[in-house]
């Protein structure tokens, strides 16, 4: 279903976004990767044409607007269309507001919001042309927000409000968006996530393993696309989290400021 479809993949370096690339390939799909570190996309591009498919890495920074139209550029002189588009890349922080520099807010903006819509624009007339996906890479803290994530939370709570208009603007012209919350899911984010100050938090604060690995997460984004669903929330306490939060707000934020707070070295005190 998936054979020789075109994906462009942002953030696919590490974490979910190398996942993807490498469960597109086994899907035979022909996967564009992006990332700021071309190095690590090169490492990830060779698995993926050992799995018989092409492969083409773009270095992107998608908080700039120029690298995200390169990207779509790049991707059409090699392979003339675009089927898919993963907008994954995506950054974290961990510091109360009220101690944040604002220049952190805007650089998750830059990065997890504008990265997104600066891709869409480009290629939405071409997977227009080919009545293909749109997805972006959400997270629970798009439906709850969760203290000394400000940043993190506020811009996916954007991403999520867009891509649902995209999805209704263009419900009449074949167009698939999908809006995915993974949940906790292994990956570099928390370690990269940063303090008040922008600095790299350079640590986690969970125990990595326990929490559902980006492979899963593949998979389950995949299966998503094939069916053209909607939405798509990951792990049991994601999918809880959400519903009791339709009922039970003011119970949740309760939950969810002790979870928050019970984190190692966590800035709520």
């Amino acid at each position: 279903m998936l054979k020789d479809k075109v994906v462009i993949v942002t953030g696919a370096s590490s974490g979910i976004g190398q996942a993807c690339a490498l469960a597109f390939a086994a899907e035979g799909c022909h996967v564009v990767l992006a990332a700021r570190n071309r190095d690590s996309l090169m490492h990830v591009a060779a698995k993926c044409e050992k799995k018989g498919v092409k492969s083409l890495v773009v270095q992107t920074d998608v908080s700039k607007q120029e690298d995200c139209k390169n990207l779509v550029d790049e991707t059409l002189k090699v392979f003339d269309h675009i089927d898919i588009l993963v907008n994954n890349a995506g950054m974290s922080m961990r510091a109360l507001f009220e101690d944040t520099d604002i220049d952190v807010l805007k650089k998750l903006m830059d990065v997890n919001f504008w990265g997104t819509v600066y891709c869409t624009k480009y290629a939405l007339p071409h997977i227009l042309k080919t009545r293909g996906s749109i997805v972006g890479i959400s997270s629970i803290a798009a439906y709850k927000g969760l203290p000394g994530r400000t940043g993190y939370s506020a811009s996916k709570f954007a991403m999520n409000g867009f891509l649902e208009v995209l999805r209704i603007e263009n419900m009449k012209k074949g167009l698939h968006v999908l809006i995915c919350a993974p949940g906790f899911t292994a990956s570099n984010i928390r370690n990269t996530a940063l303090t008040k100050d922008g600095s790299i938090q350079a640590e986690s604060p969970l125990d990595e393993s326990k929490l559902m690995q980006p492979e899963e997460v593949a998979q389950h984004i995949i299966s998503a696309i094939k069916n053209r669903k909607n939405t798509l929330i990951l792990t049991t306490v994601g999918k809880m989290t959400v519903l009791l939060n339709k009922f039970f707000p003011g119970f949740m934020d309760k939950m969810v400021y002790n979870r928050m707070a019970s984190e190692p070295n966590s800035p709520i005190k």
